[in-house]
Formats: structure tokens, C-alpha cells, sequence
């Protein structure tokens, strides 16, 4: 059978519209950028490094993104991104020092400015606003910094020892730090080293763990909530706040525990009477899904992540949200950081410290099991220790509201 040339003409061009359908289809779409801090340097730089991947739409797959970017510090310990997602944060363990950088909408990260600080820095965290940043340092303080509208750290407006009550002469160490999502209050956890010190000698017959809680003013001003500080098990790792700006959960890498907490009176915690909740072994951090229904903790030791249900009411992690999969919750080994991913709230990534990668899950909305993402655990730098993500272009971000 012959074609006429216009036939011939139609069938090539009908070809084609369908191979551009596949390809179209196939293309892959990026929602958010993921940041990776590792302590592997670039080139021959003692600096740690920021490694970025880009997030699919549709799989949650991680692909690689910008090349990889000095940290600006040695042996960077934390991050955090802008509520804005305009502008990221990273504290360095190794020279004191916490880098500001700007991201663009293509997630290349620009170095702006830098502040060295006077102890070692363990965490740092960004009030909604733009205009303080909080970082918590080994001297056992929390220190506020203003922030201009670019995203520049600015003066020291305040800053807070953190003091065990009867025991002032004790060594705390803070391990995380959380603000409200309506700026009125900022939490720190923290461990007595005086009173807990695992192969060494102790000093102290305080309450090895603690949460200190400060309520914050429009101007800044930090004051110490009533009853401050309070209980939180043996050795706080990490906390995190819910959305609706009701609850904090705390997980004790000690005890195998996450303690919630509900506030009252603006910034006043009360344990929840019906925990603390179990999780796996040694449980480094934790992160609330963009919705505030889901929790999810990392196991140091097991390498896992546990997943809670949110009853709304009460804050209460009332069941364990089971895996999918034969592989279930795993990662990779060691994970010390966890994020979720802000545009969707349908993904979760955890940095896996002596694996060398990140793990990537697939969180299903409706339930809050996670499942493997294609090809996870992906590749990064040697030891990472802190993850942050933004969201590209203009994909809608989750509803905070329950």
C-alpha cells in the first residue's frame, strides 16, 4: 500500500505529536530543592560542604542538582532554611561560625555574610517573621540575632544562659532549638552533663533533661515561661512545634521516648498525661508533617523512622503509622537529621550519617505510611549532618491547618 506525500506528511507529523506526548509525560518536574550539609570539603577546602538535589514530583526521587558548595566553616552541625525560603542558615562546629547564604529560584546558593560566635554552635532555628535567628551554643546559652529584610544576621538583641535551678554550676549542653510558628515563643532542649555523662564521671544530682521555654515579645524580648525549665527525660536530642502552635514534641535519644508537651498561656508547657511515647533506639530528631497530623522520628541505632498519628485535639501520638514495603521505614545507616518537603508535605528525607547518603519516602497523605522513593538511599558527601528544603517554582504550599 503507497502513501500519498500528504499522507505520509500527516503520519510523520502524528508521530511526532506522540512521541512529544511521551516525552512530555516522562518529563520529570522539580517541587523542591533539597540542601545537604556534609563535613566532606570541596576540592582540597578543610570547610564542609552544601550539596543540593533536586526533588520529582511525582516519585520523590532526588537527582543531583547545583554543584556542590563550600559550607563556609568547618564541620557544619545544622541548618536551616528562611520561612520565605529565600534564605539559609549554617552553623560550623569546627571554627564557631554560622553562614548566611542567599538561595535564588534555581537553588544556587550565594555566600552573603558570616558571624563567629564565642562557643561552639549545636543548633539554630528562624522565627516565621524574618527577624530573629536563635542559636543555642555548648556554653550552655541561647542567643538571639537580628535579621534585616535581605537575610543579613544583624546585633546580638539577647541572649539567655541556660541554668538548671539549684545546680548553676552545672554543664548543659542544648540539642535543638524551636520557635512557634507565631513567633510568641522559642524552646530549647538540653541535657545536664554534670548529671548524665555516659563513660565519664558526674557531679550533679540534677534531672539530666530539660526543655527551656521563653516567651518571646514583638521587640524580641525573651522571658523565661513560668515554670522554666521544665522535665524532659535523661537526654533530649531534638524537638520540633505543630503548626497550630499547641504542642512540642521532644524525643529522648537516652530512653528510647518522645515526651509531647501542650502549651498554655502563650509559652507554659504541660506534659501530655498519657506519654511519653515509645519509639526506636536512640532517636536523634524529629519533624511534624506541614499539615500537624503526622510525626516522624529518626532512630539513630536501628536506623529507622517511626511514624505517629496526630490526635488533633489532644496533640497525643496515638498510633504508630505502619511501613509499606519489605523494606518499611529503613534508611540507610545512622540518621541524624530528618525534613519534610514543604511544597507537597508528601515527602520525607533523612541524612544518614556513617551511611554517606539521604533516604527518601514516599509519605502518603491519607494514612502517613512512608514508603521507599525510587532508587533511595542517593549518594552525598561523606558524614552529613543537616538537611533543609525549599520549595521551586510555584507549587502551592501544604495548608498548616489542620
Amino acid at each position: 500500500m503507497k502513501f500519498s506525500k500528504l499522507s505520509q506528511l500527516f503520519l510523520v507529523s502524528a508521530i511526532g505529536l506522540l512521541v512529544a506526548s511521551l516525552l512530555t509525560a516522562c518529563q520529570l518536574v522539580t517541587i523542591d530543592y533539597v540542601f545537604l550539609a556534609t563535613t566532606a570539603g570541596v576540592g582540597t577546602s578543610a570547610n564542609g560542604s552544601i550539596e543540593t538535589f533536586a526533588v520529582d514530583s511525582q516519585s520523590g526521587a532526588l537527582r543531583t542538582g547545583q554543584p556542590a558548595i563550600d559550607a563556609g566553616g568547618i564541620a557544619p552541625v545544622a541548618m536551616v532554611a528562611s520561612a520565605k525560603y529565600t534564605d539559609l542558615y549554617v552553623a560550623n562546629q569546627g571554627d564557631s561560625t554560622v553562614v548566611h547564604f542567599a538561595i535564588s529560584s534555581n537553588g544556587v546558593l550565594a555566600k552573603k555574610d558570616t558571624v563567629t560566635l564565642s562557643a561552639t554552635p549545636s543548633a539554630l532555628a528562624e522565627n516565621a517573621a524574618g527577624t530573629f535567628l536563635y542559636v543555642v551554643s555548648n556554653s550552655g546559652t541561647l542567643t538571639e540575632f537580628a535579621l534585616s529584610s535581605s537575610g543579613t544576621i544583624g546585633a546580638v538583641t539577647q541572649q539567655e544562659s541556660l541554668v538548671v535551678p539549684g545546680f548553676t554550676g552545672d554543664v548543659i549542653l542544648p540539642s535543638g532549638v524551636t520557635v512557634l510558628p507565631n513567633n510568641n515563643a522559642v524552646y530549647v532542649s538540653a541535657y545536664d552533663q554534670s548529671a548524665y555523662n555516659p563513660g565519664g564521671s558526674t557531679t550533679s544530682t540534677a534531672n539530666p533533661g530539660w526543655v527551656f521555654g521563653f516567651a518571646v515579645g514583638s521587640d524580641g524580648t525573651l522571658t523565661p515561661s513560668q515554670g522554666s525549665p521544665y522535665l524532659s527525660g535523661v537526654k533530649p536530642s531534638a524537638l520540633a512545634s505543630d503548626p497550630t502552635n499547641r504542642f512540642i514534641y521532644v524525643t529522648d535519644f537516652a530512653s528510647n521516648e518522645l515526651i509531647g508537651y501542650s502549651i498554655s498561656s502563650g509559652s507554659t508547657l504541660n506534659f501530655m498525661v498519657n506519654g511519653p511515647f515509645k519509639t526506636g533506639n536512640e532517636p536523634s530528631a524529629v519533624a511534624i508533617d506541614p499539615r500537624g497530623i503526622y510525626i516522624y522520628v529518626t532512630n539513630n541505632l536501628d536506623s529507622t523512622v517511626s511514624g505517629y498519628e496526630i490526635t488533633l485535639s489532644t496533640g497525643t501520638p496515638t498510633a504508630t503509622v505502619s511501613s509499606s514495603g519489605n523494606a518499611g521505614n529503613t534508611t540507610d545507616t545512622e540518621p541524624v537529621a530528618l525534613a519534610i518537603d514543604p511544597a507537597l508535605g508528601r515527602f520525607v528525607y533523612t541524612a544518614n550519617y556513617l551511611g554517606n547518603t539521604i533516604s527518601g519516602f514516599q509519605l502518603t497523605p491519607t494514612t502517613g505510611v512512608l514508603k521507599l522513593a525510587q532508587a533511595s538511599p542517593y549518594p552525598s558527601g561523606a558524614k552529613p549532618t543537616a538537611i533543609a528544603i525549599v520549595p521551586h517554582g510555584n507549587h502551592a504550599i501544604q495548608s498548616i491547618t489542620p
